[in-house]
């Protein structure tokens, strides 16, 4: 059992040294051989199609990986008649609390802006040499409809080709609509579809993790272009990206998850984050969700003696749903790549990016970097180019580690506030 654990382990150090490496040479052939022919060179034909190569992997899987992921756990939440009443609690909370944590993040992301400084010349030059991809993708977001024609394409009235076109928000509707049948019509034929759409997911993850192991050397490419592009400026950003994430979970962590639990569930915040820090240790340790769904559950039944059938419902769905810290990473790394390279998004635009990131949340896999096809797909549905995605790759370890540790407590404080509204309604007896 360690050996997977170990291997994780590995490739997350292996993302860092890609980071570190293709940031380092990038700096050196920016202060030496800036305008050097090779550097085109090497630049077009080497590092810009390997990185071409890894993100149309992502791309190729993103959309069956979250069509699975949200048809399943649309389904599977109406698996539990008599927690139905606590199924619709959960995931009303669950959208009400993360589109509180992504307004939080694009409300500081707008106001500190920390992709912004950089000139629009340089920026202009590197989406030159990122090629045709990005070129067509900048095409489309020109093109993407706003105001009420924005609203009317979140309904496509044609799926296939939602997904040939990438509509991620349209596919996500329709995979949410397709769950929501599969939840009301019970039969052995719409058992079977849900096995094979859980077969489907169970492929996909396994692709998507031979697809990560190639991401160092596409870190490496990524950030050797940007650095030669950009030179040091790039650190600069970087550390004012680190800083504004990091700020936004400290925000959600213990200014709206502390509100939630003294207003709504009467327990001392300060004793609940001392109750749950194994849970929050596991996460952060692990970066998965998923891995830290026992200790969680646990740390639930044991130390905050939350009833076991609420406790067991409600982390087990936010394992997968309830994200608010990937929802808010994904919120800000968009806006932030969007400065870098001098996209202005207007408030349509970064309200559609905020919901997005809400489903998103819900179809991103509770394992590490599993929000990293969600951030992609949702740079080329803005109009920004998907090769800036290598910027924060290399930080992304520690950011993940960070967020997940806020998705696992925001978990706990959903069952929390969750168990004691049901005592109030026991408490007033049957209707």
């Amino acid at each position: 059992m360690k050996t997977p654990d170990k291997a994780a382990f590995s490739l997350q150090w292996q993302m860092l040294a890609g980071f570190l490496t293709g940031m380092t040479l990038g700096l050196i052939v920016h202060a030496t051989a800036r305008d050097a022919r090779w550097v085109d060179l090497a630049t077009n034909y080497v590092t810009g199609p390997i990185g071409q190569i890894f993100l149309r992997l992502l791309f190729m899987l993103v959309i069956p990986l979250l069509v699975s992921a949200l048809i399943v756990g649309i389904a599977e939440m109406g698996e539990m008649r008599s927690l139905r009443r606590v199924g619709f609690k959960t995931l009303l909370y669950t959208l009400v609390v993360s589109g509180i944590a992504v307004a939080i993040s694009l409300a500081a992301v707008n106001l500190l802006r920390p992709g912004d400084g950089i000139d629009p010349a340089q920026a202009h030059a590197m989406l030159d040499n990122a090629g045709e991809g990005a070129r067509a993708i900048l095409a489309r977001g020109g093109e993407a409809p706003k105001g009420v024609d924005a609203l009317l394409a979140m309904v496509p009235d044609n799926i296939v080709k939602a997904m040939a076109n990438n509509d991620i928000l349209a596919v996500m509707v329709f995979a949410l609509f397709f769950g929501i049948g599969l939840m009301l019509v019970r039969t052995e034929q719409t058992k079977l579809l849900l096995s094979a759409m859980e077969g489907l997911f169970e492929v996909t993850m396994r692709l998507m993790s031979l697809v990560i192991r190639i991401a160092p050397i596409a870190i490496a490419c990524f950030m050797f272009n940007l650095a030669a592009q950009f030179g040091w400026e790039l650190l600069e950003r970087l550390s004012a990206y680190v800083g504004v994430v990091l700020l936004a979970l400290g925000l959600q962590m213990f200014g709206v998850y502390s509100l939630l639990l003294a207003l709504g569930a009467r327990r001392s915040p300060l004793r609940f984050f001392t109750d749950v820090q194994d849970a929050m240790l596991m996460a952060f340790a692990t970066a998965s969700s998923n891995a830290t769904l026992p200790t969680a559950i646990r740390v639930a039944e044991e130390r905050l003696h939350l009833p076991r059938r609420i406790a067991r419902f409600v982390l087990t769905i936010g394992a997968t749903a309830n994200q608010n810290g990937t929802a808010m990473f994904e919120g800000i790394t968009v806006l932030f790549l969007a400065q870098f390279f001098g996209i202005e998004l207007d408030w349509a635009q970064q309200l559609t990016v905020m919901l997005v990131c809400i489903l998103g949340g819900v179809g991103t896999a509770g394992v590490p970097a599993g929000s990293l096809p969600v951030v992609a797909m949702i740079l080329g549905m803005v109009g920004v180019p998907p090769e800036g995605i290598g910027l924060v790759l290399g930080v992304d370890r520690f950011l993940d580690m960070c967020r997940t540790t806020l998705n696992v407590t925001g978990d706990l404080v959903a069952a929390t506030v969750i168990a004691a509204g049901e005592e109030k309604e026991q408490a007033k007896g049957p209707a």
